[in-house]
């Protein structure tokens, strides 16, 4: 596995004649999607000895819809041109190795088809259109030629490799025309013979007819006069060879010295062997030609199933063809062969290119014609990526394209060593999970909600479960089993079940063993277990850690809520996010520190990523579920949602994460600090994953069908793009292919197309408009937020990417999004309104009888004979035949006559009424013969019941009402009138009829209104309507109609909740006092609290308060911030904080007097805290919420905020005289600036709160040694650090003032450079800080110091700690060594895989990691040889220094202490800038240190400096 960058690119764009194309020298590009792959072929690849010798090497980007042709220039020194052809209308020329565009144009006013660089011309690049127009454009003077042969449609144009002004054309319909383009395209032979699309043209490459001996006379039967008129012999016309391929199955070689056809083959049959293609595809022919060069006497064709053919031209009377690659089984391509293209590479080996349907880019030795090497390529989204856990390297890949791939990332003698499974999938791939032990069983989920299994060692098509899911499956992940499928016995269950989250919000339970029986929906167990009364929320998202024991589900509200086996009780629920959750990920259980597998990553549609620490709430087993609302780690930088998140399985605490920015990020979680961002993809990450064997090897995949692997350490950006490069990305990201409907409509005009948000054609075949999805929404949908900003950084360019002009054709990939229409009024087709009468004259009405009054009209011979016949009939006895026939011709006579004629005369007239379209006329003739259950049988029948027949139904009986009723409801409900159909159905009764058919149309409103006024109010009819129009009004975003509803089903739990959804402080407030008001205390505070938080960071300290008041509860979080808005004033007057508020509370303006006691005072005032009890009720409240500790970036509002947590517990404490309880919790308060670098925050908490030192503290403390006395020592030897610091600082600074430290150094600035400190800093820091000398200060100046600078630098003794230094020293080897047992891991994982590559030196490289890592490089330090370190030696120092670590007492681990050997540092550079300010005895004791501590990496070198 060679360590660099791979990429399996998009498929090569399909049925177009010439889109790929190679220049020598060994560079092939071909065109997929929007862009063109550039391919490097041969030697100069660089490819790992012994792989296939070619890489790809880039992309050419700047189209915007699919590039339909693609041609290099094949003149000598201009290989680095080439020209593309797009559906966006313009032909592009580009320079492929500074890969820009050189010039380009938009002549063309249709959809171009064809493209060809002249090989002739040097700057000459000739086009068609499907309307059949010809441009030629001529690159160096920018001069075109518009040429109109034929009013059909090009499909391909090849130009003349003799003749410079010679181009065939083939056509659609099979003509093809050779054109002079000097003569303004005169036709020179139209060639007649193909009867079906062109698909390659191919010239001989020699010139004239020598080369093949075919009978001038063979065919002379055949012989025809071209254009009917006799060509001259010119140089023009000089012979030449022409072969076309044609879709009738033929290729034909013209002569064009005689302009006919001259030799006809046609394609033969071959038998099938082995292909890999669903039998049920029927696909059409594409027949391509290449011609090779140096074999003028073989041409070389496509066949019908992918087939390469080298046929014999020199014995035309039969058929001879080589089948390519007839030995070797598999190597030929499964599907039809779009486009051939020869390449010789530098080294003179003769290739040819060919791309196909079956996605696959293969590479032919024309000499053997073996298939040297496949690049395979992908023709959807890259949704899901998975690492198996058995076969180590094997990756699956879910596509959009309904195929899986499994790359053997570790094979050696190929790169790109990809299988295909594409049986049984048939539709997207969105979720893929390996077994965790068993070999080649790999589970899969699609977007139609299919969940099945694959054995990818065998052929077998896969197992599929019998339960769907009703929506995209999103998450499968292998856990232990659950009641039910665990109840049966050993031998009856598995040991692991399949667990599927799908897009309805459910997770089933599958068992592998019989994947044909049902599977178990999770939630009826945590319903059953936990005993939950209100609806559960819809997950979206399943993880299982890795020991089997928790399982985690991500929710649609943004909740993650963590689940003990075997029963599934709730242990906790994370409120952290606030949307819906798309990925969760457990830290691996191999780290250095076992605590670390509690670690858990998440990430949502919000951009920002929270890892939280599950270690205590796990191993506590509480009693009732806890709720945790502060985050272990915050991960902030991308500008878009996140959609998947990975652990490094090297290292500790390290996570890559994928989002809709465009970019993956790798980070320290531990540190919160982004390492590393990789910017490759041009669209929208749907997934990662970290190669299990190189430490510096990721994956991504993303919406741009490109999977790339690429290297953390090459990756030049460390963190997200903000603002204008994330902007520049969404342009990257829009030059995107549009969705368009199928038939490609005449752009207006040729101005520049504006490019859209772009949504994938999934398959170059079937166009799809379903938006890029994921563990979210089709884009098309929109956000459920559509309205708010997206993210926190307020990006407006990606914040919302809802393309406008898209109607949602199919969703790929939605989680749970439904389009409702809940309008009441639907458009009824009504009949066209008549004019009002005054404006026409009154029409006559209808005759009822129009027939028969007609054959009263006739003539008089014709009435004479009427009478006669009526005559007979009514007086004779007995009728004769002749005499009823005439009844029955003059069916008129009816009315004359008895009713059974009268009944056949209405008869006749009735069906007249029908045919003349005039129903009611007809209904009105039955009424009058009293048939109105007839009348009302017919009417349904045709779909012609009407109000008034309807209204008359009861004449007919009460039964014929009631059928007559519900037959005019159903016709109504055909007539989308689903209102008025529920209000015919509740005239008869039927009230639950009509409230169904009102809820399954979306007619909620109506639904309710209807069951409210009709049935009890108990009924769980009403619920159940509340509830499900709730949840859609959910899915919609309508947060607080649905809340409405959820209150009308009593759920006022779920009410609270959904109105939270938004999570503004609007919804979260209301939200608040909703739960309050219906007695959820727990939801109220936690809802309030979030309030008051989202204020806090609008710095709206008067709002805050108000939301913080909702809940008793919540009494102990307004001392917080009280506190913290005061802190805040301060800190904003004496200009140390950047931010500015205006809206303090009127207690915060008095600034008079010492911090603590205003704090108290307000407390008093304000908050009533006025007696001891008070305080301690408070003290319980808030010693009950743990915040985590601080780091370096840690933003500065949260960690104001914990500090000040710190701050009051502590001054609580004093209130009520627990001194120990003060101390720990200002020095928690301190040691969190301390660790998160932030050096002004420390010194004001010093000021404010120890204004006179530390000594009070002490003398309240005692004299007697108490619990609390080492982590007074903590604080007391901050305090002095602290001061230290200040007084270093001031000794450097210009223009002298008198100061209270030096009498020569001004006051020191609290600048923010100053804040960004040395404690806690890396060895580079303390470097640059510490052995700076400094030339500001002038060496003339006499310093003298203070007293008070005088007593403190005695107090410094208090810093020199020997246990505190022992105890440090102790823990940085411990830190040291396991940083290099991590590097000798890599390295030797490194090696093996070299070793197993290339056979390499078998040289022990760990031992020389070790020798480079522990031995100071020469630079540092001349006399110190470097002596490796084995294994052995490095496992040793590590449990000595364990040892020592654990046979320090607690009390010493417990409190952290600053850096002893820092101080002593700082001590002695003020001693050589200020002689005899540091006491000789001082001095010597910190060179002691020194020299006893100093023995790690870190401070070796300052040792030097100072102990020599």
């Amino acid at each position: 596995m060679g360590q660099e960058p791979r990429t399996l690119p998009p498929s090569p764009n399909w049925y177009c004649a010439r889109c790929s194309d190679a220049v020598p020298g060994g560079l092939f590009g071909f065109a997929a999607r929007t862009s063109v792959f550039l391919v490097r072929v041969g030697p100069s690849a660089g490819a790992i000895p012994g792989t296939p010798p070619f890489r790809v090497i880039g992309e050419l980007v700047g189209h915007t819809e699919r590039v339909s042709g693609f041609t290099f220039s094949h003149y000598p020194g201009q290989y680095n041109l080439c020209a593309t052809s797009s559906d966006d209308g313009t032909v592009k020329i580009w320079d492929v190795e500074t890969r820009t565009v050189v010039t380009e144009h938009a002549l063309h006013q249709h959809t171009i088809s064809a493209l060809h660089w002249s090989p002739q011309v040097k700057d000459l690049i000739v086009s068609g259109d499907e309307k059949g127009v010809v441009f030629c454009y001529w690159l160096n003077r920018n001069d075109s030629q518009h040429l109109f042969i034929e009013p059909r449609t090009i499909f391909c144009l090849t130009c003349s490799p003799h003749h410079e002004d010679l181009v065939a054309i083939g056509y659609k319909d099979g003509i093809v025309v050779i054109i002079d383009i000097s003569k303004k395209g005169e036709v020179v032979h139209r060639l007649r013979g193909h009867d079906d699309e062109i698909h390659s043209i191919a010239w001989c490459p020699l010139l004239g007819e020598d080369c093949l001996s075919i009978n001038q006379e063979e065919n002379s039967e055949e012989l025809e006069i071209p254009n009917g008129k006799v060509i001259a012999q010119t140089a023009v016309t000089k012979g030449c060879y022409l072969a076309t391929g044609s879709k009738d199955q033929t290729i034909r070689i013209w002569s064009c010295s005689r302009g006919r056809g001259v030799m006809i083959l046609k394609l033969p049959f071959l038998k099938r062997r082995g292909g890999g293609i669903d039998p049920t595809v029927k696909e059409r022919l594409w027949l391509t030609l290449h011609w090779p060069k140096d074999q003028p006497t073989q041409l070389i064709s496509s066949c019908f199933g992918g087939e390469l053919l080298l046929w014999d031209l020199t014995q035309s009377w039969r058929r001879k063809y080589t089948l390519f690659s007839a030995s070797s089984e598999g190597q030929n391509h499964s599907r039809i062969v779009f486009n051939l293209c020869p390449l010789q590479t530098e080294d003179d080996k003769q290739l040819l290119l060919s791309t196909s349907m079956d996605r696959d880019v293969k590479c032919w030795d024309m000499t053997t014609l073996e298939c040297c090497w496949t690049l395979p390529s992908l023709g959807g989204f890259a949704y899901s990526l998975a690492f198996s856990p058995v076969d180590m390297g094997c990756l699956a890949i879910g596509v959009g394209d309904g195929m899986i791939r499994v790359w053997n990332t570790l094979s050696i003698r190929n790169n790109y060593d990809v299988k295909n499974f594409w049986q049984g999938v048939k539709s997207k791939v969105t979720a893929l999970c390996w077994h965790p032990t068993k070999e080649g069983c790999l589970a899969f989920g699609t977007d139609d909600g299919k969940v099945g299994l694959y054995d990818t060692y065998s052929n077998k098509p896969p197992q599929i479960s019998s339960t769907y899911h009703k929506k995209t499956v999103y998450t499968l992940a292998w856990g232990p089993p659950l009641p039910p499928i665990s109840l049966g016995g050993e031998g009856d269950r598995p040991s692991l079940t399949l667990y599927s989250c799908g897009g309805e919000g459910i997770v089933l339970q599958h068992n592998p063993w019989k994947l044909g029986g049902e599977a178990y929906d999770i939630n009826k167990l945590i319903r059953d277990t936990n005993s939950i009364k209100y609806k559960l929320p819809v997950h979206t998202e399943i993880s299982w850690k890795a020991d089997g024991k928790i399982m985690a589900l991500g929710n649609e509200d943004g909740s993650i809520e963590i689940f003990q086996v075997p029963s599934l009780k709730l242990i906790c629920t994370i409120q952290q996010h606030h949307k819906l959750v798309n990925t969760i990920s457990w830290h691996h259980e191999h780290g250095s520190q076992p605590e670390l597998s509690y670690l858990m990553a998440s990430g949502s549609n919000n951009a920002v990523i929270y890892v939280h620490h599950l270690k205590t709430v796990i191993e506590s087993n509480p009693e009732s579920p806890v709720t945790i609302t502060e985050p272990y780690r915050t991960l902030s930088g991308h500008t878009a949602k996140i959609t998947s998140v990975a652990w490094s399985p090297h290292h500790d605490g390290r996570l890559v994460s994928a989002s809709y920015d465009g970019t993956a990020q790798v980070w320290d979680t531990l540190r919160e600090e982004p390492l590393c961002n990789f910017r490759g993809h041009r669209g929208r990450l749907l997934c990662v994953a970290w190669s299990p064997l190189d430490p510096d090897c990721i994956y991504s995949g993303a919406d741009d069908f490109c999977v790339y692997k690429w290297l953390t350490s090459m990756q030049e950006h460390s963190r997200p793009p903000q603002g204008k490069k994330s902007i520049e990305l969404e342009k990257k990201r829009l030059s995107q292919p549009k969705p368009k409907p199928k038939k490609k409509k005449k752009p207006t005009s040729r101005a520049p197309v504006k490019p859209e948000a772009y949504d994938g054609n999934e398959d170059e075949g079937i166009r799809e408009s379903s938006g890029p999805v994921e563990n979210g929404v089709s884009d098309q949908e929109g956000e459920e937020e559509a309205r708010e900003p997206e993210f926190p950084s307020g990006i407006a360019s990606v914040a919302s990417r809802e393309p406008v002009t898209c109607t949602p054709v199919s969703l790929g990939f939605e989680k749970s999004k439904v389009t409702v229409n809940n309008k009441v009024t639907l458009l009824k087709k009504e009949p066209p309104k008549e004019k009002p009468e005054s404006l026409t004259k009154k029409r006559k009405a209808r005759s009822m009888l129009p027939l028969t009054t007609s054959l009263d009209h006739r003539s008089k011979e014709e009435l004479h004979q009427d009478c006669l016949v009526l005559a007979t009939a009514k007086h004779s006895k007995e009728l004769n035949e002749e005499v009823s026939t005439d009844l029955e011709e003059r069916f008129h006579l009816g009315l004359f006559t008895d009713r059974a004629a009268l009944y056949r005369m209405i008869e006749v007239e009735g069906k007249g009424h029908l045919e003349n379209g005039h129903p009611e006329l007809f209904h009105q003739l039955m009424l009058w013969k009293g048939d109105l259950k007839g009348v009302l049988q017919t009417a349904a029948e045709r779909g012609e019941l009407t109000d008034s027949l309807v209204a008359m139904a009861p004449v007919a009986g009460y039964h014929v009402w009631l059928w007559a009723v519900e037959a005019f409801a159903k016709q109504l409900c055909f007539q989308d009138q689903y209102v008025k159909a529920a209000s015919h159905l509740l005239s008869i009764h039927k009230v639950y009829e009509a409230v169904e058919l009102l809820k399954s149309n979306h007619f909620y409103r109506e639904a309710i209104a209807v069951a409210k006024a009709r049935l009890r109010p108990e009924d769980p009819i009403l619920k159940d309507l509340y509830l499900t129009w709730g949840a859609i009004l959910e899915k919609d975003g309508h947060y607080a109609v649905a809340a409405k509803c959820y209150l009308g089903a009593a759920s006022a739990y779920d009410a609270a909740k959904v109105l939270a959804k938004k999570g503004d402080a609007a919804s979260l407030k209301t939200a608040a006092e909703l739960a309050s008001i219906v007695g959820e205390n727990a939801l109220s505070s936690s809802l309030a609290l979030r309030c008051a938080q989202e204020l806090l960071l609008a710095r709206n300290w008067v709002g805050a308060q108000e939301a913080l008041k909702l809940h008793e509860s919540l009494k102990g979080q307004r001392l917080v911030f009280c506190l913290l808005e005061l802190l805040s004033k301060h800190l904003e007057e004496r200009q140390l904080s950047e931010a500015r508020s205006s809206s303090y509370n009127a207690w915060a303006a008095g600034t008079e007097g010492p911090f603590v006691e205003r704090v108290t005072a307000v407390w008093k005032s304000t908050f009533g805290l006025d007696n001891p009890e008070h305080c301690q009720a408070a003290l319980q409240q808030l010693q009950s919420i743990k915040y985590p500790s601080a780091t370096n970036n840690t933003p500065s509002k949260q960690l104001l905020l914990h500090i000040c947590h710190d701050l009051t517990l502590a001054v609580l404490s004093q209130q009520v005289a627990s001194w120990d309880g003060a101390v720990e919790a200002l020095l928690r308060a301190v040691v969190r600036s301390y660790d998160s670098g932030n050096f002004t925050i420390m010194q004001e908490v010093h000021s404010a709160f120890l204004p006179e030192g530390c000594d009070h503290l002490r003398d309240k403390l005692g004299e007697h040694q108490s619990p609390t006395t080492p982590a007074f020592k903590s604080l007391e030897a901050f305090f002095i650090y602290g001061h230290l610091y200040e007084f270093w600082w001031s000794l450097s600074r210009p223009c002298p003032k008198s100061s209270v430290w030096v009498r020569a150094a001004h006051r020191r600035t609290t600048s923010v450079e100053q804040s960004q400190q040395i404690n806690n800093a890396s060895p580079e820091e303390i470097d640059s800080k510490v052995s700076q000398p400094e030339p500001s200060r002038p060496p003339e100046l006499d310093v003298r110091l203070t007293e008070e600078s005088e007593q403190m630098l005695i107090t410094c003794k208090e810093l020199f700690s020997e246990k505190h230094a022992s105890l440090q020293n102790s823990q940085r080897t411990v830190a040291e060594v396991q940083e290099t047992l991590a590097e000798m891991i890599r390295q030797h994982q490194k090696s093996q895989v070299c070793k197993s590559t290339t056979n390499g030196p078998d040289k022990n490289e760990s031992e020389q990691v070790a020798e480079q890592s522990l031995s100071s490089p020469p630079s540092e330090c001349k006399e110190e040889k470097n002596q490796p370190l084995s294994l052995p030696e490095l496992t040793k120092r590590l449990t000595e220094a364990n040892e020592k670590i654990a046979k320090f007492p607690e009390s010493v681990k417990t409190w952290p202490f600053p850096d002893v050997l820092e101080c002593c540092l700082i001590l002695l550079h003020i001693g050589s800038q200020c002689p005899g300010s540091v006491t000789q005895d001082m001095q010597r004791q910190a060179q002691e240190l020194l020299q006893k501590y100093g023995n790690t990496k870190v401070y070796k070198r300052y040792c030097q400096t100072f102990c020599t």
